[in-house]
């Protein structure tokens, strides 16, 4: 139903001058759903104090609410007469509106209140639409949504999960915020969550994981109180995030899963002592994929006791000290964690064995991220026993993966049956961890049931073999002009 109003808005945005790649698109979608939605969400509101005999103080100002700046009506559609256009639009929406809008920050009561989300996405993100009469025709569209039913806002959901999927597909820095569905449902139905439990997220990015849990719980757990559905929205997911434009698009993908206010915080999980977390702070369960490769600077390293320029370890750290005794994690991190022979790799990889049970190691093949080139791993532990066996999973599809071809959830299927008993089989195995080198604690993904193993060969190795090659090219070459 929505699918050719979503069309049609990107249409209108890559005409506009201010707009030029799926980044774009997403951002300046969002901004304008998340508006249509404040407006949904303060009908719904006033309609249900009417029903109930009171008054309901609206969260906008009169001026800055949606059927008075976008969408005046008259006899049921948007009146043209009154509604702004071309340049008197985008003075008003740039000089007035994110400016009042970005104020609710100061006037909330708390993080978690969607007055504080306004105030934060409105100070976060900018208004690049440059015309004004693109941001009419695009107004118009969003003004078609309807967030009223659940299927509306289910079909809602899935549409932006197709604009977040497109953005990472587009390169850049998109493809940081999405991470394969499939791949989520499957670590998920490992953690198995249950109601009344925790979840979080530190490196939320698009908050896949937060809204596939929001699915997964609600779907297992049809017959719920009124008390577990207000925990479920309240109590339950939390996030964080440092990038302005992935914080904006969680909390709309949030939003339209159904979660009014997500506890989404903006800020860089990582600048947080190590040493000033309570048990207050800590959660059930930690599902994460954090992104791989940063630099943190000197003073950040300083909060962990294991300091490293790698963000992901640094996460991985900061996961671990989260998590409450007895909680559970499933975390996404680059292949080579399990081998790298550098200090920071064999002491992190000792603290996990140590502190946590790693019981399960799925690992990826090539192409299971499209657009990214590094090869992943998910690492399931639970904290607090010490880890004695590790089961291994080598995850083949049978095909090459990319844009056309991606991770499908039956490719996922028997991972997550064998990984209920741990089973053996061509494509699964365990290693005692009795067995590991205590030197390097090396965890490398070895397939004692794959046949012959890969001798991967060293750089130096492998240039010098180019160069006889180079040189008997040469030869040959030579001996070809000789004879002519």
């Amino acid at each position: 139903m929505f699918e050719q109003t979503f069309k049609n808005i990107d249409d209108v945005l890559w005409k506009d001058a201010g707009c030029t790649s799926e980044l774009d698109y997403t951002e300046q979608s969002s901004w304008l759903l998340f508006l249509k939605y404040l407006d949904a969400l303060e009908n719904g509101k006033a309609t249900e104090a009417a029903l109930e005999g009171r008054t309901y103080c609206p969260i906008l100002d009169a001026p800055y609410q949606w059927e008075t700046w976008a969408a005046p009506k008259k006899d049921g559609k948007i009146d043209h007469h009154n509604a702004m256009t071309g340049d008197d639009l985008i003075q008003f929406v740039n000089g007035k509106l994110f400016p009042y809008l970005h104020g609710f920050k100061a006037k909330a009561t708390g993080p978690n209140t969607i007055e504080y989300k306004i105030g934060e996405i409105f100070g976060e993100i900018k208004n690049r639409i440059q015309s004004g009469y693109n941001l009419r025709e695009i107004i118009d569209h969003i003004d078609e949504l309807r967030f009223a039913s659940q299927n509306e806002k289910h079909e809602l959901s899935h549409l932006y999960e197709a604009k977040i999927k497109n953005m990472g597909n587009a390169g850049r820095n998109g493809g940081e915020y999405y991470t394969p569905r499939p791949l989520i449902r499957a670590i998920i139905a490992v953690t198995a969550p249950q109601l009344g439990e925790t979840i979080c997220d530190p490196a939320v990015g698009s908050a896949g994981f937060l809204c596939e849990s929001f699915d997964y719980l609600r779907a297992h757990n049809p017959q719920r109180t009124t008390a577990q559905d207000r925990a479920l929205q309240e109590r339950t997911f939390y996030g964080k995030e440092k990038k302005s434009l992935a914080y904006v698009i969680a909390i709309m993908n949030m939003i339209l899963h159904g979660i009014e206010a997500p506890n989404i915080i903006h800020t860089n999980t990582l600048a947080e002592n190590l040493a000033d977390v309570q048990e207050k702070d800590r959660f059930d369960i930690i599902l994460a994929n954090p992104p791989f490769g940063g630099k943190e600077r000197k003073e950040v390293q300083q909060n962990f006791p294991i300091r490293t320029g790698e963000t992901a370890f640094l996460f991985l750290q900061h996961f671990i000290k989260i998590l409450k005794a007895g909680g559970r994690a499933g975390i996404v991190i680059k292949n080579t964690f399990l081998s790298n022979t550098d200090n920071a790799s064999v002491s992190l990889r000792q603290k996990l064995l140590e502190e946590c049970n790693l019981h399960t190691v799925l690992d990826c093949p090539g192409g299971t991220f499209i657009g990214a080139g590094v090869k992943t791993v998910v690492l399931f532990f639970e904290k607090g026993t010490k880890t004695r066996k590790v089961w291994f999973y080598q995850l083949d599809p049978g095909r090459n993966m990319g844009k056309t071809n991606p991770l499908n959830d039956a490719d996922l299927a028997e991972f997550i049956e064998l990984q209920k008993t741990k089973a053996d089989s061509p494509k699964s195995w365990s290693v005692d961890v009795a067995a590991i080198d205590p030197k390097t604690f090396d965890l490398s993904v070895k397939n004692p049931n794959g046949g012959e193993e890969i001798a991967h060969r060293s750089p130096q190795e492998i240039m010098e073999e180019i160069a006889a090659l180079d040189a008997e090219s040469a030869e040959v070459l030579g001996n070809i002009k000789a004879l002519l």
